[in-house]
């Protein structure tokens, strides 16, 4: 058997990546968002491209322009906080749908930062600064994968 295992073709200099974001639940989301930008500068990424919206729900969509822009990767980054209805579980749900089907789409990767917590301690735990941070996370999965696939 020949194995052929893939490794970085690209430097992440010369990746366009870009970060959907929503403004619901800012508190957190700008959190995340500190977390992917510091990532993506760390890395080396040298143009990125920010796209604000109103919610989780309209991430799929900005994700999808984000990419039709041309952008080699897309963070998106959102926080649904569970409250007294199954409207949170539905918005979890079809926005992680609607991501998956932006990314095949235009086959390129979309890293989910996309909090889903029952309350708002959690979702700060899972936001705030160092490793934990969810959006450094997603940051880096998209930069890996950006990197080994190529930006053509």
């Amino acid at each position: 058997m020949k194995l052929n295992e893939w490794e970085r073709r690209i430097d992440p200099s010369s990746a366009r990546v870009g970060v959907a974001v929503a403004d619901f639940n800012a508190a957190v989301t700008k959190r995340l968002l500190d977390g992917a930008l510091s990532y993506l500068e760390r890395a080396g990424v040298q143009q990125v491209d920010v796209l604000r919206v109103a919610g989780a729900w309209e991430l799929p969509v900005a994700a999808a322009t984000l990419f039709r822009d041309g952008c080699h990767g897309v963070i998106a980054v959102g926080a649904v906080i569970k409250g007294e209805t199954d409207h949170y579980e539905v918005i979890v749900r079809e926005s992680a749908a609607g991501l998956t089907e932006a990314s095949l789409l235009a086959g390129r990767p979309i890293g989910n930062a996309v909090l889903a917590a029952h309350d708002l301690s959690q979702a700060l735990a899972r936001s705030g600064p160092g490793p934990a941070n969810k959006g450094a996370e997603a940051a880096a999965a998209v930069v890996d994968l950006v990197c080994k696939v190529g930006t053509s």
